[in-house]
């Protein structure tokens, strides 16, 4: 049997580690924990290690991952990277699959145990920005990597041509249906009315856009109501968004809930959701949506379009643009019949091409046939 161009699968021999800064609730953070879960259901040992700070992430690991905190307090920090070097040789691991800026401890640690294989998965948020990247530290540290995954395929080709390096895969991130949450969080407004947006307080998630569009809905649908959940991280951004909410008297109009657990429950009593984004890669929050058959309205960033077009599965409008943004809710808002075709259409597209099985699988062979 062959797939993706590969040789049979045999997984019986693979031992991956996944590692992370922290487990506070962003797409990397996510992503990290679902791997582990995914993987703890196919492979004789998977295992998550949170370098630098615990979170809200913690109770979604699943009772088949083995789970280490490092307690991480400096940027080089040999008591922790001991620890990490006993915990995978005490494991056999053969992978370590680094997220994000969990780069840089992996690359400490493949000089403790130079067979282990490095992978890094490039998640940067701000693909629309990539000349911002530090390119000369990243290249210093591409020889200890064995092969960088890459959420869109700007960052693909990003590491193809600026890191010169050539096993370089795109993989979309995947959704992961909630583990038991005893949380649950009830949403303001009217059933039947509320728009979700699901996205922590980052400039680049630009929330502004979704705070126009609330001015302009106040007038012409003032029964409908957004509401915002996202860890606030109760910085200068944050304080201008409640600052404009207070200004324009949209303090009915517009809630703001912090970081929740229960996704599958504040989406159960939404109507539509969005994301006003400037950059993204494939968020989490949208595969959340579609996983929970919500009729969308996204800005054109990132892989976005991979996934929505525009009238058939969603609506896909430039970002920053205002008015596109309020007329597309608009016509979800007025047609009963379309949010359900299009929340259905968005579920199908994702159980075929967005699936844990679908990805999971074309890791695994990567992995064996790639390294």
């Amino acid at each position: 049997m062959e797939l993706f161009g590969f040789k049979k699968l045999d997984i019986t021999k693979m031992r991956i580690l996944q590692l992370i800064d922290s487990l506070e609730a962003g797409g990397a953070e996510r992503m990290a924990v679902n791997y582990a879960n995914a993987l703890a259901k196919q492979i004789n040992f998977s295992g998550l290690v949170v370098s630098r700070r615990e979170g809200s992430l913690l109770n979604q690991i699943d009772d088949g991952v083995s789970y280490l905190f490092l307690n991480r307090k400096n940027v080089i920090d040999f008591k922790a990277l001991l620890k990490l070097r006993n915990y995978v040789v005490l494991h056999k691991v053969t992978f370590v699959h680094a997220h994000s800026t969990s780069f840089f401890l992996a690359s400490l640690l493949k000089l403790l145990c130079p067979s282990l294989k490095i992978i890094w998965h490039d998640h940067y948020g701000e693909s629309e920005f990539l000349k911002k990247r530090p390119l000369l530290a990243l290249r210093l540290i591409v020889p200890f990597f064995s092969g960088i995954i890459a959420v869109n395929q700007k960052l693909k080709l990003w590491a193809q041509q600026r890191l010169k390096f050539k096993k370089v895969l795109y993989l979309p991130n995947f959704p992961s249906e909630d583990t038991v949450v005893l949380d649950h969080t009830f949403l303001h407004g009217i059933d039947g009315k509320r728009i979700i947006s699901l996205a922590n307080l980052r400039l680049q998630k630009d929330h502004f856009l979704l705070l126009d569009v609330a001015c302009k809905l106040k007038l012409s649908h003032p029964e409908w109501t957004f509401h915002m959940v996202g860890k606030d991280f109760d910085d200068a951004y944050s304080r201008q968004i409640k600052s404009f909410i207070v200004e324009n008297s949209l303090e009915k109009n517009v809630f703001l809930y912090g970081t929740k657990q229960d996704i599958k429950s504040i989406l159960y009593q939404s109507t539509i959701a969005i994301l006003t984004s400037q950059s993204e890669g494939l968020p989490v929050a949208l595969l959340e949506y579609g996983l929970n058959k919500k009729p969308v309205v996204v800005t054109n960033v990132g892989e976005m379009a991979s996934l929505v077009q525009s009238g058939i599965n969603g609506f896909l409008v430039p970002s920053k643009h205002k008015q596109m943004f309020y007329g597309a809710l608009v016509k979800l808002i007025e047609n009963d019949s379309l949010q359900a075709e299009l929340g259905i259409a968005l579920y199908k597209k994702i159980q075929d091409a967005y699936s844990e099985e679908v990805v999971i699988t074309q890791y695994l062979y990567w992995l064996q046939n790639s390294h």
